[in-house]
């Protein structure tokens, strides 16, 4: 998931504000959990979220989300942040946190996660 950074997203520092960080991570993660669930789901928790470095406006942010581990219906999801400068081209590290998704059914209950999905992490 790409996010070009503009001064609407920005604290007064002219660098990403830290909600709008976590709503971007959270919008990556909740995708690539219903990818792997192929149904709905809902956060649980962010285990941890590490702002190593700003993100200043005009910056190209960049996150990829990993499902790296599944259970009966939850599944932790890890989300990394590289910051490029567009102009140059440099890149660098920004962000990087853990967020615990759990697979729902349309009551909004806990639902099992599909037995092949599960075999297929397991044989990986």
């Amino acid at each position: 998931m790409a996010e070009m950074i503009f001064p609407e997203q920005a604290n007064h520092y002219g660098t990403l504000f830290g909600g709008n960080a976590l709503c971007l991570m959270a919008k990556a993660a909740f995708a690539a959990a219903t990818r792997k669930a192929r149904g709905a789901v809902v956060m649980a928790c962010s285990d941890r979220v590490d702002f190593a470095a700003p993100i200043r406006v005009g910056e190209l942010l960049e996150l990829r989300a990993k499902v790296v581990r599944v259970g009966c219906s939850s599944m932790s999801v890890a989300v990394v942040g590289e910051a490029e400068d567009m102009a140059t081209g440099q890149r660098r590290a920004v962000l990087h946190g853990r967020f615990e998704m759990v697979a729902v059914d349309a009551a909004g209950r806990p639902r099992a996660i599909a037995g092949e999905i599960l075999r297929k992490v397991e044989t990986a």
